[in-house]
Order: C-alpha cells, then sequence, then structure tokens
C-alpha cells in the first residue's frame, strides 16, 4: 500500500526519547560520514589513495567555491558550512536509497517504514536552520565583538532602532525559510517518486530519481551558500 507520512514516525523509545525512523536514518548518515573521514585520513600521503583523492577533491571544489563567496572570511567558516553541505547532500541522497521508506511493519492502523530520509523531517530541516542563524550571530560577535550588537539596538538613532528590529526579524524568519525549503523539496521529492513507483514501479521512477539526486545536491548548495553569504553579510555589517 502507498504510505506517506509528513510527520516522521517512532519506532522505538531510549528511556523517553522516543526513536523515530528520521533518528535511525541520521544515525546512520552521521556513521557513514565518521568512516569516511576516518579511512580518507588514517594514512594521509603526499601519494594519496583512492578514498584520500576523492576526499581532496571534493573538499577542494567546496573551499574554491566558498572563498569566491565570501572570500577572506573562508577559513573561518568553512569548517562549518562544508559540514553542513556534506551532512545535507548525504541525508538528502539517503532518503533515495532502496528500502528507506518501503521495509517496515505494520500496525494496526498503518504502515511504518523503518527508515525515513532525516531531511524529510522537518524536526531535522528546522535543527539545521537554528545551527545556521545561531552561527551568523557567534561569527558576528566573534569577529566584531559588542559593536556586532549595533545591528540589532541603537537607543541613539531611532531609525537604526527600528532598522534593528527589523534585523532581529528577519535573522527569526531566516529559521523558516532555512527549514521549510530545505524540508518542502525533499518531502515533496520522496512522495512523487512513492507515487510513481505505486503507479509504474521499476521504470517510470528512474528519470524522477536522478531529477531528485539533482535536486538534493541543489538543495544542499543552496543551504550551505546562503548560510555562507548571510554570515559575510553579518561580519560586514560594521563596515
Amino acid at each position: 500500500m502507498l504510505h506517506i507520512s509528513l510527520a516522521a514516525e517512532t519506532i522505538a523509545h531510549i528511556g523517553p526519547l522516543p526513536v523515530t525512523n528520521s533518528l535511525l536514518m541520521t544515525w546512520g548518515v552521521m556513521v557513514i560520514l565518521l568512516v569516511l573521514a576516518i579511512a580518507s585520513t588514517a594514512k594521509l600521503s603526499l601519494i594519496p589513495n583512492n578514498v584520500q583523492s576523492i576526499v581532496e577533491i571534493v573538499l577542494e571544489g567546496l573551499y574554491s567555491f566558498f572563498s569566491t563567496v565570501v572570500g577572506r572570511h573562508v577559513k573561518m567558516i568553512f569548517p562549518l558550512v562544508a559540514s553542513l553541505f556534506l551532512f545535507i547532500i548525504v541525508s538528502n541522497w539517503s532518503g533515495l536509497l532502496p528500502g528507506v521508506g518501503t521495509i517496515g511493519f505494520t500496525e494496526p492502523t498503518a504502515f511504518v517504514p523503518l527508515l525515513r530520509g532525516p531531511t524529510a523531517d522537518l524536526n531535522m530541516t528546522i535543527a539545521l536552520a537554528v545551527i545556521a542563524v545561531i552561527a551568523m550571530q557567534y561569527f558576528g560577535f566573534k569577529t566584531l565583538g559588542l559593536k556586532y550588537s549595533h545591528r540589532f539596538i541603537n537607543i541613539k538613532n531611532p531609525i537604526l532602532g527600528f532598522v534593528g528590529f527589523l534585523e532581529i526579524l528577519s535573522d527569526l524568519s531566516k529559521v523558516i525559510s532555512f527549514a521549510f525549503r530545505l524540508f518542502g523539496n525533499i518531502f515533496a521529492g520522496e512522495v512523487l517518486l512513492a507515487v510513481m513507483a505505486f503507479l509504474m514501479p521499476f521504470i517510470a521512477p528512474m528519470p524522477f530519481l536522478m531529477l531528485e539526486l539533482f535536486i538534493g545536491f541543489i538543495q544542499a548548495l543552496v543551504f550551505s551558500t546562503l548560510t555562507s553569504v548571510f554570515i559575510n553579510v553579518s561580519l560586514a555589517h560594521d563596515e
């Protein structure tokens, strides 16, 4: 039967903590990234092996891209934005793996899949959005000190004080836009694939699968790029 659920389903409990199918898949993504990091750095060499070569190509490409976006601040924010990109793209693509969303167990009222793509869960995308917005403020205060607070608070000039209030609303709205943009695109893609697989299995979903691979990449790039742009704007506020 075709199963579509907007919210992630609880499959177990660890004490009072509910373990959802998206949380279980998130742990799997974390393991994949951890194993890849260990494998690529365990035996660093000037003549790299295949794994080290692939990781270096990816990281050098990301570093070159973000350096064109943020300029001289790239060394400071690169670990964050690169981590966001890698985590999001693996999370997006993990939802396309065979068995994800289709293997599970049947409860009296509905089918519950064992695994669900992490970014197809609104809780995950909100958490990533909150991290991105907090990082903007962190790097702003780290670079500019207390002068960064002038972006939000200015008691000497009523006009700039009102602009500061708008800046607060703007940063809060970024959480919503970040979270719903990522969640909406990934969840809609998984629903599309599920419907096509239900109507015409095997052949019809293939073009849409290729499309979702591309969308998963674009959404990871958009999220990390907007984070770097907004951080760069925060750092340039004093200028």
